[in-house]
């Protein structure tokens, strides 16, 4: 399959923003306060798909007057909910092979926790987590702690090139979790490059709650505007399958979303996923909501 046959199944782009932001502002928006799972703990136990994970956080840093911002030392509750759906083979990436064993993966503000990355990053051929260097010392320990049992799962018969199965709860295992790796990027400061990602380029580009912070829109927008550009359209397959940017956030302000929407929309083609594209607690009126994007 193609992208193309993904923008099928997506339906119409969005084409005005604020219409978008109206759209989605609209409908019954549950309470989720900010937005953390638990902000007061310092482990918490979470089961995403098979997998359990062990997430230490820090209440401590969240709580701090850092310069920088704090928001990444926890979980916030959108983040495993994206983990269940993008690695469920229902799941439209999968669907029509544009996430794939061959993919490269690039997440923008992972936080201390890397749950995306724990549970995708297996199923790929490279998963790089990005974040501030203070969440590093955290992200690092979670990954190490958590891909001991990936690593185990991984060894015990799963083929490396298994396709997911249709209708499974989710895609097969690629291979261990050494694939998996940190790299510090601050948006307002580091330039994206490969060298510094240590990757050529990627084929997917995921932010998860990123957008909070008018002052971190434009350089949020910049920095998957220069993640998306490393993949050159060198080859017949890559003008069919550009990188795609999947951007999930929790529905906060009406007036921060619509000014991120309103720059991503000006470098980026940008489809909302439908409900039927979904898993339960990220359809409509969940206070939740993903988009994709495309560079024009």
């Amino acid at each position: 399959m193609t992208i193309q046959s993904l923008l099928h199944a997506l339906g119409p782009e969005i084409e005005d923003p604020e219409e978008e932001a109206f759209l989605l502002f609209s409908q019954s928006i549950p309470s989720q306060n900010l937005g953390f799972v638990d902000s007061k703990a310092s482990i918490l136990e979470l089961t995403i798909g098979d997998r359990d994970l062990t997430i230490h956080q820090s209440p401590t840093i969240l709580s701090s007057n850092r310069g920088g911002g704090t928001t990444g030392a926890v979980v916030w509750k959108i983040t495993p909910l994206f983990a269940s759906w993008i690695t469920t083979s229902a799941n439209p990436f999968l669907k029509h092979d544009i996430l794939d064993s061959s993919s490269a993966v690039l997440e923008l503000g992972c936080g201390i926790s890397g749950i995306i990355g724990l549970t995708l990053g297996p199923y790929v051929v490279s998963y790089v987590l990005t974040d501030q260097d203070y969440v590093l010392k955290l992200l690092n320990q979670n990954l190490a702690e958590n891909c001991r049992d990936t690593s185990t799962s991984a060894s015990k018969g799963r083929k490396s090139n298994a396709k997911p199965k249709r209708g499974s709860t989710s895609v097969n295992i690629a291979q261990n979790a050494s694939n998996i790796t940190a790299k510090p990027l601050d948006w307002e400061t580091d330039e994206v490059t490969a060298s510094l990602l240590g990757a050529g380029s990627f084929d997917i580009v995921i932010a998860c709650d990123c957008i909070y912070n008018d002052a971190l829109i434009q350089p949020l927008v910049q920095t998957c505007i220069d993640a998306c550009q490393l993949k050159l359209p060198d080859t017949a397959k890559e003008k069919e399958c550009p990188t795609v940017c999947i951007v999930a956030q929790q529905l906060r302000s009406a007036e921060v979303f619509e000014a991120w929407l309103k720059a991503f929309y000006k470098a980026f083609r940008v489809w909302r996923l439908p409900d039927e594209e979904l898993i339960d607690g990220l359809k409509a009126d969940s206070g939740f909501v993903v988009h994709m994007g495309i560079l024009r």
